[in-house]
């Protein structure tokens, strides 16, 4: 019934976005206050994740788990249980406005049983974190490693708890306020509680491009809490392979390093591609520990650099190249493209998906 309904208004999903929006400033004008001054990334993404999310969900209670934790990282945004309440009702409002006369009461009911079923086990995770709603960190080290990349290192205030592979939403409060991206730690969890992050600026990308090109030492940012299940299983004795393009190495070297303290009957094999040689960025380091780590082996690969002495290519047809790959464990992390070009590469290589653990990025 939920997809039969949105099938009524998919295609005036824009036209749904603004009557959303508009309905619930008009309706509470405080609200406008939580979301950033730019709107037009903003202006469909809550929709679409709802929307998303109750259209696949048919069976939520199997989600859980991913429910509480998006429940408390939404505590970033100061959001309230009324305002669940709020969202809910003008997302109904605003599909009936555009789907006509064939929308019923019966529609009605099936959107708000599943929003509330989503909205309780959000609320659920935010009631049982004890963490604060944010970390506030001081940019303790910059630097520019090329045009549009940076790699920059934050110190929060407090203790902020993680694990090797998962990811945080940063917001560049000073340049950007309420605007959150999520990028992984390029470190695991280190005494001093130091986070390095690799951030490339894409296109007009509103906060990559702050934090590349603006941010400075002594600035200021927010950090939300960690999420994500890009995580080492220490149980494993399978060989492992990384596959990274661009700046998702972040959460490679982050994985590599908790492997340095414990690892030593596990095989290795990291893939790292990029456009041009400008692009592998943290070669020297990753070579550093390939020499330290004899367990340790690192493909480079360059997809349009005809001058690049290592791999030509996509990264995902590289690691064909390479392999058998069927008895390992696999971590793929990259943009959108890349991680679906290397998971239907790893299906012709029947590799069990069971076995590959994966994060996609965009801004």
């Amino acid at each position: 019934m939920l997809k039969e309904s949105w099938s009524l208004v998919e295609e005036h999903q824009d036209k749904v976005a603004g009557y959303f929006y508009a309905r619930l400033f008009l309706s509470h004008p405080d609200l406008r206050d939580l979301f950033p001054v730019h709107m037009d990334v903003q202006r469909t993404r809550l929709l679409n994740a709802i929307v998303t999310a109750v259209q696949t969900l048919e069976d939520p209670e199997q989600f859980d788990d991913y429910l509480r934790a998006l429940g408390r990282d939404h505590r970033k945004f100061h959001v309230i249980p009324e305002h669940y309440e709020v969202v809910g009702g003008a997302l109904i409002e605003s599909m009936r406005a555009f789907a006509g006369e064939q929308w019923g009461v019966e529609y009605d009911q099936a959107w708000a049983d599943a929003y509330a079923v989503i909205a309780a086990k959000m609320l659920a995770g935010a009631d049982a974190d004890q963490n604060p709603p944010y970390w506030y960190g001081e940019v303790v080290a910059h630097e520019r490693r090329s045009h549009d990349i940076a790699v920059f290192t934050v110190l929060p205030l407090q203790p902020l708890e993680y694990r090797a592979g998962q990811y945080l939403s940063l917001e560049a409060t000073k340049y950007q306020p309420r605007l959150w991206r999520t990028y992984s730690p390029a470190n695991a969890p280190r005494r001093d509680n130091t986070l390095e992050f690799h951030v490339r600026a894409l296109g007009a990308g509103w906060v990559s491009s702050a934090l590349v090109r603006r941010l400075q030492v002594g600035d200021m940012i927010k950090l939300a809490a960690p999420m994500g299940t890009m995580t080492l299983d220490r149980r494993s004795t399978r060989d492992a392979v990384f596959v990274a393009g661009g700046t998702g190495l972040a959460p490679v070297k982050s994985l590599l390093e908790e492997l340095t303290r414990y690892n030593r009957t596990r095989w290795v094999h990291v893939f790292f591609g990029a456009r041009t040689r400008e692009d592998l960025y943290d070669l020297a380091d990753l070579n550093r520990l390939a020499a330290r780590y004899p367990w340790l082996s690192v493909v480079t690969a360059c997809s349009d650099d005809p001058t690049f002495p290592g791999e030509q290519g996509n990264i995902s047809d590289v690691v064909a190249r390479y392999g058998p790959w069927n008895e390992h464990d696999f971590f793929v992390c990259g943009s959108g493209v890349m991680v679906k070009a290397s998971l239907t590469k790893l299906a012709e290589l029947q590799v069990p998906s069971i076995r590959i653990k994966y994060d996609s990025f965009s801004d």
